[in-house]
């Protein structure tokens, strides 16, 4: 069971490091952070970009743990894959399809976060726009989609793991905060992703 963890943005030194420390001692496999960040409002703070790379990169080095960062835009894929170890393709862009072909082409292991409104299929074809370049280290997360409930910021589909792991070769792994979007709920959805078939978590 693999544990990829860390703060959803990159927001200082010192919430970084400690936070690195912090997962790392409960367990964690690889550091998330995200560097770019698209947001829902243009007013809100959408990352530290290069300046954060640089943060990550030193937590990597104190931790010793591999590092997981979004990557928006084709161009920024050359100077991510030189410093961060696997690139994540967010929900807002997984039929980005530009962005599939680049960082396919990259041959850069890739953790793929299914769109808030994408099929169990739309996701397994994104997924194909990455392998269909030879790149064959791409890791498929289920973190909720968009439905009529709003008792939690998104509605985990717990069906999509075993569905996907039937389905494709490719590890698939769970988002239990995003897709809750309420951290008394993560225990709970993430012990019900393991149960169904998870192969790590990205919390």
């Amino acid at each position: 069971m693999v544990i990829i963890a860390g703060p959803c943005s990159v927001e200082s030194r010192n919430q970084l490091l400690e936070t690195a420390v912090a997962v790392r001692e409960a367990g964690a496999h690889a550091l998330r952070g995200g560097i770019f960040k698209p947001r829902t409002s243009p007013y809100s703070f959408a990352g530290l970009g290069e300046e954060g790379l640089e943060l990550l990169v030193e937590a990597r080095e104190l931790t010793g743990m591999p590092i997981v960062t979004e990557v928006m835009r084709e161009e920024q894929i050359p100077v991510l894959t030189q410093y961060v170890d696997v690139l994540q393709v967010g929900a807002r862009n997984m039929q980005n399809f530009a962005l599939l072909h680049a960082v396919g082409e990259s041959q850069h292991p890739v953790l793929l976060k299914r769109g808030m409104m994408a099929t169990v299929e739309e996701l397994l074809m994104a997924a194909e726009y990455i392998l269909s370049h030879g790149n064959r280290r791409v890791i498929l997360c289920e973190r909720g989609i968009r439905t009529f409930e709003n008792a939690t910021r998104n509605t985990t589909d717990i069906n999509a793991i075993p569905v996907l792991k039937e389905q494709t070769h490719l590890p698939v792994i769970l988002d239990p905060s995003h897709s809750t979007g309420n951290w008394g709920y993560v225990a709970a959805v993430a012990r019900a992703g393991i149960a169904a078939g998870a192969d790590g978590l990205n919390r």
